[in-house]
C-alpha cells in the first residue's frame, strides 16, 4: 500500500527575521495545508531548506511537524545526505520523532556510482522499519538513479517503495515504470508534469506549488485518480503559468516569496539562498493575481 496518493506537500519552512525556525508560522502552514486537503507533509526537503539547517534543527522540526499533524495525514521526513551515515542518523531519528515514511534524495557532490546508490539506499532504509521514496533529482545532486537501480531496490529492499522523479527525463520514466511491473510507487518532482507522470502509474506528486494552492493541487491528482483525466488536464494546464514562475529562481525562493505575499510570513531565506529578485516579484505576483490567490 503507497504511504499516500494524491498531492503531498513539499512543505516550506518559515523563518524568523534573525533567521531562526518560526515554529509558530511552521504550525499555521501545516493546518493551512490539511485545511486545503493535502494529502501527506514532505517535511525538510529541499523546499524546506533542511541543506541548510543543523542536525538538531532537522530533527526538531521534524518531530514539531509529526506532532501537529498528529497522524491526520501521512508525514513523509527529508532524511538524506551525501554521506550514507549522516542519512542513516537522520532517517533513524526521523522514525523516532514519528514520521510515516522517509524520502531520501541520492548522495550530492559524492557522484556515486549505480553500485554506489544501491549499498547507500540499501544500507539507509535497513537502519529503519517505516518506508523509504528514493529522490532523483539529478539537476541538483549530479547523479541520476538509473531505472534499473530504482526497480531493483524496490524489488530487494522491503521498506524501499517508490521514488520521487524529478528528473524530467520521459523516456527514463517509462522505462522505469515499463521495468517496475508494480512494484514502484511513483510520484511526480516536478508540478508541471503531475498528469503526464500519473499517466504512466504515478501515484500522485510531491508538489512545491502546493504550498500556495493546496487545494487546486490536491484536485488535480484527485480528479486524475477517479477517472476524470479531462478535468485533471484542464487544471493542470491553468496552473502552468504559476508554477513557471514559481521556479523562476531556484526552489525554495518564489514559493517563499509566494507565501510572503499572501501574508502567510515564511520569512527570509538562509544563505546561500538569498531574496527573490524584484523583477520576478512582480512577474510572480502577476501570475498569483492571475490564479486567484491574491
Amino acid at each position: 500500500m503507497a504511504i499516500f496518493e494524491g498531492a503531498g506537500v513539499a512543505l516550506a519552512t518559515p523563518m524568523k527575521a534573525d533567521g531562526a525556525i518560526d515554529f509558530d508560522k511552521l504550525r499555521e502552514l501545516v493546518e493551512f495545508q490539511i485545511e486545503g486537503g493535502t494529502d501527506a507533509i514532505i517535511v525538510c526537503g529541499t523546499t524546506g531548506e533542511a541543506s541548510a539547517m543543523t542536525h538538531e534543527e532537522h530533527i526538531e522540526t521534524i518531530r514539531f511537524v509529526c506532532q501537529v499533524v498528529n497522524k491526520r495525514i501521512p508525514v513523509i521526513a527529508g532524511s538524506g545526505s551525501n554521506w550514507t551515515e549522516t542519512a542513516i542518523y537522520l532517517s533513524q531519528e526521523a522514525e523516532k520523532a514519528g514520521a510515516d515514511g522517509l524520502l531520501v534524495v541520492s548522495p550530492y557532490y559524492n557522484k556515486a556510482t549505480q553500485k554506489g546508490l544501491i549499498a547507500h539506499f540499501t544500507a539507509v532504509a535497513n537502519s529503519v522499519k517505516i518506508p523509504v521514496l528514493l529522490y532523483n533529482i539529478p539537476g541538483r545532486t549530479g547523479v541520476n538513479i538509473q531505472p534499473e537501480t530504482i526497480v531493483t531496490l524496490c524489488k530487494n529492499v522491503e521498506n524501499i517503495v517508490g521514488v520521487k522523479e524529478a528528473s524530467g527525463n520521459f523516456s527514463a520514466i517509462s522505462t522505469l515504470m515499463s521495468l517496475a511491473d508494480g512494484c514502484v510507487d511513483l510520484y511526480s518532482g516536478n508540478d508541471d508534469q503531475i498528469v503526464p507522470l500519473m499517466s504512466l502509474g504515478g501515484k500522485g506528486v510531491i508538489s512545491v506549488l502546493s504550498n500556495v494552492a493546496p487545494r487546486q493541487t490536491h484536485e488535480i491528482c484527485a480528479s486524475y485518480l477517479a477517472g476524470d483525466v479531462k478535468k485533471s488536464a484542464e487544471m493542470q494546464l491553468k496552473a502552468i503559468p504559476l508554477i513557471t514562475e514559481l521556479f523562476r529562481e531556484v526552489n525554495p525562493i518564489p514559493v517563499k516569496a509566494a507565501l510572503n505575499m499572501m501574508g502567510m510570513e515564511a520569512g527570509p531565506l538562509r544563505l546561500p539562498l538569498t531574496e527573490m529578485e524584484e523583477a520576478n516579484q512582480a512577474k510572480l505576483r502577476r501570475a498569483m493575481e492571475d490564479y486567484g490567490l491574491l
